[in-house]
């Protein structure tokens, strides 16, 4: 069994929302089994902090958790066109792993979700990416064989799956966005069995 890390950070539910759905295509393909992790929010005050374990979804991730990973789907909300803070500061910690080359050759792909259609979704992707690439991860996206990409009105894009919130910030995914996860999150777990075959 090959485990996939869907690693995340969700600040309503949305991220949530598509690390799940991404979850359940990694585990449609045999031998896969996806490990769904978060990180903590980040405070500007010295004294204020997270409990040790979430209240509720995914627990935090482990700098082990990127070692035993043969894979990893990673999400962020949009901010500015730029991932979350919380999510910047987890990679920030990983020198000891990008020098080690605890994540050199195994697959990644981005997620991510915002409020309004153009709200910077495909920089946030390519804003995560980064990271992937110094660690010198294999980066997929979404190939246009997805019949959605060319029609969706919500969210989804050759970059990585995403969603559009909207102004009230809901978290439920269009019938397009959640079928792209879905296909995302299968892709990169044929990507991974195939890479992982002698």
């Amino acid at each position: 069994m090959h485990n996939i890390l869907v690693l995340y950070y969700s600040h309503r539910g949305s991220v949530r929302a598509l690390a799940e759905r991404i979850a359940r295509g990694i585990e449609s393909v045999p031998g896969m089994q996806a490990r769904l992790r978060t990180v903590p929010k980040v405070s500007a005050i010295c004294e204020a902090s997270e409990p040790t374990v979430p209240d509720h979804g995914a627990p935090y991730v482990e700098l082990a958790d990127l070692a035993e990973c043969a894979g990893l789907a990673l999400g962020s909300p949009v901010r500015f066109g730029n991932m979350a803070a919380p999510m910047k500061y987890f990679w920030d910690g990983t020198i000891a792993e990008w020098q080690n080359g605890t994540l050199a050759g195994k697959p990644a792909c981005v997620f991510t979700s915002s409020a309004s259609q153009h709200g910077g979704n495909e920089a946030t992707l390519l804003s995560m990416m980064l990271p992937l690439l110094h660690h010198g991860m294999l980066v997929t996206g979404l190939p246009y064989t997805e019949a959605e990409l060319a029609t969706t009105t919500t969210g989804g894009t050759p970059y990585g799956a995403s969603h559009v919130s909207g102004a009230t910030g809901s978290p439920l995914l269009s019938e397009a966005e959640s079928r792209l996860a879905f296909a995302q999150g299968q892709r990169l777990a044929i990507l991974v069995k195939k890479l992982s075959q002698p």
